[in-house]
């Protein structure tokens, strides 16, 4: 039996993390649960105080096929190279020159939103198509592939 996948992010900043993966996926973030009109009105309604209103966030793909990107606050930053990344699929199709050409493009764009940049690839044939490697706004690598 197949099951779901919810992919979880430990950070500082959960509504900040979670406005850049849903630009840089094309998610949304998770609106407020059925009943409220935002999610100030439903953190009142479940007494949550201010100073805990950011302890999480969550990202939705809007089509429904993507996993959920849950965002949850964690007192400790990060320490080490993640052992496990996400691949941002940014230049399906593409070879040689227009795909590193389109990895570029989005790499530039995710900089203007608060990624790093950390290095690129080139591509090496048959088995490397080339990647461009950037860290999300709070150090977690990811690469544009």
């Amino acid at each position: 039996m197949a099951r779901d996948v919810q992919i979880t992010f430990d950070c500082a900043d959960p509504a900040a993390l979670a406005a850049f993966w849903a630009d840089a996926l094309g998610y949304q973030v998770q609106g407020p649960p059925a009943g409220f009109e935002s999610w100030d009105e439903a953190l009142d309604a479940m007494g949550v105080p201010p100073e805990r209103r950011n302890d999480a966030s969550a990202v939705l793909d809007p089509e429904g096929s993507g996993p959920r990107l849950f965002f949850q606050r964690v007192p400790e930053g990060k320490r080490a190279k993640n052992r496990v990344h996400l691949d941002v699929r940014a230049a399906p199709g593409l070879t040689g020159d227009a795909r590193m050409a389109a990895l570029e493009a989005e790499a530039e764009r995710l900089v203007s939103r608060g990624a790093t940049r950390l290095g690129r690839f080139e591509p090496a044939p048959p088995l490397d198509a080339g990647h461009i490697v950037l860290a999300d706004p709070e150090g977690n690598e990811f690469c544009l592939d």
